[in-house]
């Protein structure tokens, strides 16, 4: 005889739901044994864009490294790189990705000005940076160092200018979603694009520190 009776059947981890004519639950999503939430297939949606991105970007990484001695006979990193600008570009941008993980912190505590404000000081410091990175790329070419002068500026100019263009459009976003954390307040779907924001800001961080590492300093030197 069978020392397992019916009320002492074991339970199946792996059976997603339960029948409901047995008194037992269905998975809900927010727990054991149910499909993830909306908020972590957003996340992780957003993770698979921003891998195909530093794909992108270790693409752009490779073509610079094999060009970086094509000057051809033109100036090189160390005729043209400016480290003092670069290092305050550089603390610019770091000091914005933590200003934004605090504006994260403050849509947790629904706290609408704190909000606001540190998002605002997010774009301020992003727009500070690509101030200074413009700057510096009207610089080169006024000095007749343009993309076209050799394979060597043809690389700098696309990886450095596509990650700031990503700046620039992370800054058209930042600005957008605060004009809507304003309007809509903290709806599930406005904090799921804070976000995937503060990903995607974290992000452009750590390929400016890669920038900043083999192209500027080793560069320059």
């Amino acid at each position: 005889m069978s020392d397992i009776t019916a009320g002492s059947a074991p339970r199946d981890p792996y059976r997603l739901g339960r029948s409901h004519g047995l008194g037992l639950f269905s998975a809900t999503g927010h727990g054991e044994g149910g499909p993830a939430s909306k908020f972590v297939t957003v996340a992780y949606g957003f993770w698979i864009f921003l891998l195909s991105d530093i794909i992108m970007f270790s693409a752009f990484f490779a073509a610079y490294a094999v060009l970086s001695k094509a000057t051809a006979d033109g100036p090189t990193g160390k005729d043209l790189f400016d480290l003092t600008r670069v290092a305050a570009q550089t603390g610019l941008l770091l000091t914005s990705s933590f200003t934004g993980g605090l504006a994260m912190l403050a849509t947790r505590r629904r706290s609408m000005a704190a909000a606001q404000f540190w998002l605002l000081i997010t774009g301020f410091f992003g727009a500070a940076f690509l101030f200074l990175e413009v700057q510096e790329f009207a610089t080169m070419v006024n000095e007749q160092a343009g993309p076209s002068r050799s394979a060597f500026l043809s690389a700098f100019f696309a990886l450095v200018g596509c990650h700031g263009t990503h700046v620039a459009l992370g800054l058209l976003w930042l600005g957008t979603m605060m004009a809507q954390l304003w309007v809509k307040g903290f709806r599930p779907e406005i904090l799921r694009r804070v976000h995937c924001f503060s990903l995607f800001w974290h992000a452009l961080d750590i390929i400016w520190v890669a920038i900043f590492t083999l192209v500027y300093l080793l560069g320059a030197s």
